[in-house]
């Protein structure tokens, strides 16, 4: 791409960055660390990639998104908000009583959101529902989602890869965010699931590994997957858990915890500082 549209880009996902840290924070609660390591895979699908309108949300031809990793909605909300599908200011009310907005995200409440999601695994099990059901319908919209690493050791999502392959959903992309950390500890320690390229194609996927944290070949990735034919794309991403606050990088304890009040000014610092840069450029 560009070198202007990479920088508007990189902007965006640093906007999404901070949106992320704004939300958790006014929250006290809720899930930063793999809310900040997708912020350029998703600021490319919604910015970039996708065929949207957030004046017609619920559009029959759109292009379809599941957050199969439910708990990093921060990500997706803040996403959402700086596409124009609802006002920035609601990503104060995050995960509060009576908000549009919640811990995991919902389909009925918030406008945007394809796919109430939440219970891991599931996710990518409807997306493969939903390509499979554009190409009964003769619709030629792609479904994207993206799971945890964590959350791929859950046999669900193996059924379903098996399931998009049979069916070859080429029309279906799934990113693996592959930050090696889940909650209780890096993925090798829990319940190690590499691999990843491997089993996928196993599965009968094509698959292709990136930084998921470039949008250079988050960019390329995606022009591959579409002109790909016959089998559904699995895009292993290699990114940082917490990636844009230096505290939260590669630390497992920002899993899913809020930062305090000087926690939170030195990651708006950060944040800020990197928005100004780019700003400057």
């Amino acid at each position: 791409m560009s070198a202007s549209k990479k920088r508007d880009l990189q902007l965006l996902a640093w906007k999404v960055r901070k949106g992320i840290i704004e939300g958790v924070y006014s929250a006290k609660s809720g899930h930063p660390g793999g809310s900040l390591s997708i912020a350029e895979i998703i600021t490319y699908l919604y910015f970039k990639e996708m065929n949207i309108n957030p004046d017609n949300p619920r559009d029959p031809d759109r292009d379809r998104f599941v957050l199969s990793k439910g708990h990093t909605a921060p990500a997706l909300y803040t996403t959402l908000a700086l596409r124009g599908f609802f006002p920035y200011d609601e990503l104060k009310t995050l995960r509060k009583t009576g908000s549009n907005l919640q811990g995991h995200p919902s389909m009925h409440k918030t406008p945007g959101v394809d796919m109430s999601t939440g219970s891991l695994g599931q996710g990518i099990s409807v997306a493969a529902g939903m390509a499979l059901g554009g190409k009964i319908s003769g619709k030629d919209f792609r479904v994207y989602t993206i799971l945890g690493d964590g959350e791929i050791e859950e046999g669900q999502v193996w059924e379903a890869a098996m399931y998009a392959a049979a069916k070859k959903l080429d029309n279906l992309v799934a990113f693996i965010d592959n930050n090696n950390l889940q909650i209780d500890g890096t993925v090798e320690e829990v319940n190690s699931p590499y691999p990843i390229d491997e089993k996928f194609k196993a599965f009968g996927w094509n698959v292709i590994t990136i930084d998921g944290n470039d949008l250079d070949e988050v960019e390329n990735a995606l022009i591959a997957a579409r002109n790909f034919k016959g089998a559904p794309t699995a895009i292993v991403a290699k990114t940082i858990k917490g990636k844009g606050v230096s505290y939260m990088e590669n630390a497992v304890g920002w899993h899913g915890a809020a930062p305090k009040e000087d926690q939170y000014n030195v990651a708006i610092g950060e944040i800020n500082a990197a928005i100004a840069q780019l700003e400057a450029e």
